[in-house]
């Protein structure tokens, strides 16, 4: 029954793994506060931890959105939207805070055709051939 099951659209990740190094000290006062029940993991404690950062500066944070003039949050490119662009003789400059996408389906001569540069803070998928098609576009 389950051998006729497609996936249409792949899921995409809505986190990025990143990885840190902590001192011992450190990595024991977060172990203690899961053990006493104030986080359910290392991990609970961390993007809290991340989260009080970034709210504590979040003015800063916007400003600087607004005067690099990132888009904010997912940001996907298709294949169509990059015809587009070729059939109208432009090249596009992509800043994006959060997640940009560039479709699978995209090749790497109409990615090299119609990205002029990629500036992301956050995360990139694109297919390993469109990335190094761009590679030397890439900020």
């Amino acid at each position: 029954m389950t051998d006729n099951v497609r996936v249409l659209r792949p899921k995409m990740a809505d986190t990025e793994k990143i990885t840190i190094n902590l001192g011992y000290v450190d990595l024991g006062h977060i172990d203690l506060l899961v053990q006493d029940g104030f986080y359910s993991n290392r991990t609970d404690f961390i993007r809290t931890a991340i989260r009080n950062q970034l709210d504590r500066h979040r003015d800063a944070v916007k400003q600087s959105v607004a005067r690099h003039q990132l888009d904010l949050g997912l940001r996907q490119y298709s294949r169509q939207d990059l015809e587009a662009v070729q059939a109208a003789g432009e090249m596009l400059h992509i800043q994006v805070l959060g997640l940009a996408v560039i479709a699978p389906d995209v090749s790497p001569e109409l990615a090299r055709n119609t990205i002029a540069s990629i500036h992301v803070l956050g995360a990139l998928h694109a297919s390993s051939a469109v990335k190094a098609a761009l590679s030397d576009r890439i900020r």
